[in-house]
C-alpha cells in the first residue's frame, strides 16, 4: 500500500513518524520542507507538491490547521485531488466543520476517490505514544481498507456514521474541552480572588465531579506558568468558531460557546496564540500583561478586572 501524508505539525508529524515505526513508507509534503526532515531517509521521501504526491500514492492522509488550508491542498493550484488515481482514498485527520467534510466529500466522489473524515483526540503526548482516538466518517468498506493503518497511529477507531459525522463528534469534543478550560480558569480566579491560593483549588477541585477530568493534566502548566505547547490556543479557538459556524448552519443556539470562543481569541491578542489553550487561564486569573497595539489602551497593568471589562466590551 503506496501512503502519502500531508501535514506535519505538531500532530502530523507524530502520526506519520508512527507509521513509519510501523514499516510503512511514505511520500510527504508540507508547507515548509524543514518540519519533514527528520521523517525523510529510507522510509519517507518528500515530494515537491500535493499533486506530486498524489501521483506516487493510493491512499491519502492529510492533517492540515483549517479548511482553508485543506480546500487549497486538495482543489487549489497544484491541488492533490485531480491527481489521485482512481479509487484512491483520502482520509482527512483535521479539525473542520461537518459541512465542510461533506463538501469535500462530494469533491472526491466526483473524481472516484473514496473520502474518510477520520479526526483524532488526543495531544501531542497521545500522540507519540499512538494512543490517539479516531472518529470515522465513512463507508464502512472504506474504513475496513485503512483500519489497519489507524492502528499504527491509535489505539481506538470509533465509526461515527457516515461522511461528515466524524468531524461532528469531533466538534462536540473540542467544545466541551474550550468551554470546560475556560470556565475552570474562571472559577480559578474567583476563587483566588477570594483568598484562596491556587494549590487549595487544585487540591480541592481536581478529581470531583464539578472538574472535567482532563483538567488534571493542565495543573503543572498552570503551576509553572510554562504552558509548552500540547494543543495551540489559536486551534482551540478556531474550532469553536467553527462550533458556532456549525450552530447557524442547523439553527441551534450556543450563547456559552461564543462567548467562550470571545475569550480565546482576546487571548491570543494577549499573545497566547501559540502557547497551549490552558493559556486561557493565564488570560483569566494571571495578572501583569498588556493588550497589543491595536486594543484601547487601559491604564497599568492588564489586570483580571480590566480583562473581564475588556471581555464585556468586545461582547457589547
Amino acid at each position: 500500500m503506496k501512503i502519502g501524508f500531508i501535514g506535519l505539525g505538531i500532530m502530523g508529524s507524530r502520526m506519520a513518524a508512527n507509521l513509519q515505526k510501523q514499516g510503512h513508507s511514505l511520500v510527504l509534503f508540507n508547507r515548509t520542507r524543514d518540519k519533514a526532515e527528520f521523517l525523510l531517509g529510507r522510509c519517507g521521501k518528500f515530494a515537491g507538491s500535493p499533486a506530486e504526491l498524489a501521483g506516487q500514492v493510493d491512499v491519502l492522509f492529510t492533517m492540515l490547521a483549517h479548511p482553508d488550508a485543506v480546500e487549497q491542498t486538495a482543489i487549489g493550484l497544484d491541488g492533490f485531488l485531480n491527481f489521485l488515481p482512481p479509487d484512491a482514498v483520502w482520509v482527512d485527520c483535521s479539525s473542520v466543520n461537518p459541512s465542510f467534510s461533506k463538501k469535500m466529500a462530494a469533491a472526491a466522489t466526483r473524481r472516484e476517490v473514496h473520502f474518510i473524515d477520520a479526526p483524532v483526540t488526543g495531544s501531542a503526548p497521545v500522540a507519540d505514544e499512538a494512543k490517539l482516538t479516531f472518529w470515522v466518517g465513512a463507508d464502512p468498506v472504506d474504513l475496513e481498507k485503512i483500519r489497519s493503518l489507524l492502528l499504527c497511529m491509535g489505539n481506538k477507531i470509533v465509526h461515527t456514521g457516515g461522511h461528515g459525522t466524524g468531524t461532528s463528534m469531533k466538534m462536540v469534543i473540542n467544545l466541551l474541552l474550550g468551554t470546560g478550560m475556560a470556565a475552570f480558569a474562571e472559577a480559578m480566579a474567583l476563587g483566588e480572588g477570594l483568598g484562596l491560593s491556587s494549590k487549595m483549588l487544585f487540591d480541592s477541585l481536581l478529581g470531583t465531579p464539578a472538574v472535567a477530568p482532563f483538567l488534571a493534566a493542565k495543573r503543572e502548566k498552570i503551576d509553572n506558568r510554562n504552558y509548552e505547547v500540547e494543543f495551540p490556543l489559536r486551534w482551540m479557538q478556531k474550532d469553536m468558531h467553527l462550533a458556532a459556524v456549525s450552530a447557524q448552519e442547523t439553527g441551534v443556539a450556543m450563547p456559552l460557546t461564543n462567548v467562550a470562543k470571545e475569550m480565546y481569541r482576546l487571548a491570543m491578542r494577549d499573545g497566547h496564540a501559540t502557547e497551549d489553550f490552558s493559556a486561557i487561564y493565564e488570560f483569566l486569573a494571571g495578572n501583569g500583561h498588556s493588550l497589543p497595539s491595536t486594543t484601547p489602551r487601559l491604564s497599568g497593568p492588564l489586570t483580571r478586572d480590566s480583562k473581564v471589562a475588556t471581555l464585556s466590551a468586545k461582547l457589547a
